[in-house]
């Protein structure tokens, strides 16, 4: 009966296979089957999307392929077996298997015995592709907590973070003999991790001539699989409250491998199966047995930027962006809407977002072109939310506190394989945000010892270790985006800077750019945030800017497609810049402030930011605005350290007064300003009515305006 139904599911997999069309009307698997003939594929992918469209299947076969999927895998296997076309291209020989399996079809009708099943030759040898099945692409995954007993044996969909992954090692799938007496090749399949060698041979001449004959395992002639065990932990918005994180072992086999990586946020589909404990645990574990999920597909949440396909709606879209004149302010201000204002900022971290190519040298020395930004300000400024953001529109990020942060952490802990024993190098969060952004908040709180192991990655981009007998050194490639509280808590305006940042000078010059953002009292500006917040509260978005804020998904294909840009500075450039930082550095040494420190560093990141503002725009070449913004960014960066707005612009009480009864004259778009309006807007800005009345006196005798005797109202002769 069995084997009738094996037979019935085996007709319905070929009739499927060979008939079943995609959206142009073409035979889907018939040209999946033709490349894999070629060599040119490796795996085929059987999608329950496809089952589910075949009219020709009924629900009950599509309900036991995904209840019993492992059954399902070998039926399909076996009909491709059988459906596989000759090969139309000249590929290349892998001489070892073919050789041995053009000998073995040779020596098939003569040495063997059909009638002993060791001695027949399993089809797993013949194969030189895998069978997936993927599950349905529409309907939420399930969380690892939600897989339960129920769903042995069943295909899942799951999504979670990788915490672990193993190196890639050959599992036996086919284990071959040679026997010394009787010259016969023996199989035996393997079909779990570990198995129980043969030792005397079983064929039948052997067993005529009662010799036992010993048998030598041929690891030429054996089939191997690539091998790789991970480890899928729930992600942080699943866990119940006061409940941990659970986890869940993933067996990655075939072309699988190598494509996931601690920090990768995945969907996996798989078949859910249990397996026996071995060895010592088996006698303390009785009846209980350990889960696995033996994978069967996976999508990456966020695709690298090297990996990002774009679509041809996506590319559409990013060419008609490239051609809008305001598209950095546009990208910029897409980035945390919901944060009222800092759009200097948010521009300095689209530009990290972007960075510039890595350059290497032709002695092996490297340039790093990663931006490093350190955002310090008081309490209460968004930093921490600036940071998350950030993280959240990056393909690979890392989140990490300076007080839930060890020196072994951010770079590498030595821990012991569970899986081989060995003491093997566990990456921490600088490394597993190799090639992406590494965010650490509370960064004032680190200890100093801890602080240091971030210096060699800011500047040479990799991790020296030298520890339980490993010495080697890891990439990592990452941009250091930090975030911290003034020394006090709070910036003390009686305090100079360098009090203040309380930063070591040799920290402080590997970041390229330093924003302080202080929490100054002024009437428009919070009047403005605070209407912002409420209608952020209450609407649960932002407030309308003119145009709509780009999704965090059109930003990073756009961010992809600008990243593969590679611009260059032009000659006629290089004397601009070299000038433009000479200046800075005369203008620092007239000043002596304590908290500035240019270095040949800072040039470096002039460049830096210059190729990332070309790289937004899609050019090949760095204009001189680009340099012309790095420089304002740079600037902007430095006037936000000192103590006084008023010191910034470099007005003085009375001009600034002048300014502000000015600009809001002509926002009126009147002549006439009266003496109450004029009082109300100074005094928001921090001015007394002695300073106003002084500013009237002088500025009437120059005839810029003219007061009223009585009510001290001002009319202007000219606006």
């Amino acid at each position: 009966m069995k084997n009738l139904d094996f037979n019935a599911d085996k007709a319905l997999a070929k009739d499927f296979l060979t008939n079943f069309a995609d959206t142009h009307g073409e035979p889907k698997y018939l040209k999946l089957l033709q490349d894999v003939s070629n060599r040119k594929l490796r795996s085929i992918q059987i999608e329950l999307d496809d089952l589910f469209n075949y009219k020709d299947l009924d629900e009950e076969f599509l309900q036991r392929v995904t209840e019993n999927t492992r059954r399902y895998i070998s039926i399909f296997a076996e009909a491709i077996d059988e459906l596989m076309p000759e090969p139309t291209e000249v590929f290349p020989v892998d001489e070892d298997r073919d050789i041995l399996m053009t000998q073995r079809v040779d020596d098939g009708a003569d040495g063997a015995d059909n009638s002993d099943p060791l001695q027949k030759m399993p089809s797993e040898i013949k194969r030189f592709f895998e069978v997936y099945i993927k599950a349905f692409s529409k309907g939420t995954p399930l969380t690892i907590r939600q897989v339960k007993a129920s769903n042995i044996g069943q295909l899942v969909k799951i999504s979670g973070i990788i915490t672990r992954c193993s190196d890639v090692k050959p599992l036996m799938q086919v284990a071959v003999y040679t026997c010394e007496d009787c010259g016969f090749e023996i199989y035996q399949e393997v079909t779990a991790r570990v198995f129980m060698p043969l030792f005397e041979c079983p064929s039948s001449r052997c067993k005529l001539n009662k010799a036992k004959g010993n048998l030598i395992l041929q690891l030429r002639a054996s089939k191997f699989l690539k091998f790789q065990e991970a480890r899928i932990q729930e992600l942080a918005e699943h866990v119940p409250k006061g409940h941990i994180p659970r986890s869940l072992t993933v067996h990655l086999r075939g072309e699988l491998t190598r494509k996931v990586a601690p920090g990768d946020v995945v969907e996996l589909s798989g078949i859910f199966l249990p397996i026996p404990y071995t060895g010592f645990r088996a006698m303390r574990a009785g009846l209980v047995a350990d889960t696995y999920l033996e994978a069967m597909s996976i999508i990456h949440f966020k695709k690298k930027y090297e990996e990002y396909e774009l679509k041809d709606d996506e590319q559409e879209k990013i060419e008609r962006l490239a051609e809008d004149g305001d598209i950095y302010n546009k990208l910029a201000r897409s980035i945390a809407p919901e944060i009222f204002g800092h759009e200097d900022v948010k521009k300095a971290l689209l530009l990290l977002l972007v960075g510039a190519p890595h350059r290497k040298l032709s002695d092996g020395m490297k340039i790093r072109g990663d931006l490093h930004i350190c955002l310090m300000g008081d309490p209460g400024v968004a930093k921490s939310q600036l940071l998350k953001h950030i993280i959240n529109v990056a393909p690979r990020g890392v989140y990490t506190t300076g007080r839930g942060s060890s020196g072994v952490g951010l770079t590498a802990a030595v821990q012991k394989d569970p899986v081989t024993n060995e003491m093997v190098l566990e990456g921490g969060a600088l490394v597993l945000a190799d090639m992406g952004i590494c965010a650490i908040d509370e960064f004032d709180k680190m200890e100093e010892s801890d602080r240091t192991a971030i210096h060699e990655v800011m500047e040479q981009q990799t991790v020296s270790i030298a520890k339980a007998g490993i010495t080697t050194s890891l990439n990592a490639r990452t941009a250091v985006l930090a975030a911290a509280n003034p020394a006090w808590g709070r910036y003390d305006l009686r305090r100079t800077p360098a009090e203040n940042i309380n930063l070591p000078p040799a920290l402080l010059s590997r970041f390229d750019l330093l924003w302080l953002i202080l929490d100054r009292a002024d009437m428009d500006s919070d009047l403005e945030m605070a209407r912002h917040v409420v209608h952020v509260h209450q609407n649960l978005e932002s407030p309308s800017f003119g145009f709509t804020p780009l999704e965090p998904s059109v930003l990073r294909a756009y961010i992809s497609a600008a990243r593969r840009v590679v611009p260059s500075v032009p000659r006629e450039l290089e004397e601009y810049i070299a000038t433009a930082y000479a200046s800075i550095r005369q203008d620092e040494a007239k000043s002596n402030a304590p908290h500035s420190y240019t270095t040949v560093r800072t040039l470096l990141s002039i460049l830096r930011i210059s190729i990332a503002l070309a790289r937004l725009r899609f050019s090949e070449i760095v204009a001189q605005s680009d340099v012309d913004e790095a420089l304002r960014l740079m600037q902007m960066s430095k006037f936000s350290l000192y103590s006084d707005d008023r010191q910034r612009s470099g007005l003085d009480a009375i001009s600034d007064i002048y300014s502000i009864l000015r600009d809001e004259a002509a926002r009126s778009n009147s002549m006439d300003v009266s003496y109450a309006y004029a009082l109300n807007w100074i005094s928001r800005k921090g001015y007394s009515e002695a300073q106003l009345r002084e500013c009237l006196e002088e500025y009437a005798a120059l005839n810029v305006w003219q007061i009223h005797p009585n009510t001290f109202d001002i009319h202007f002769i000219d606006v």
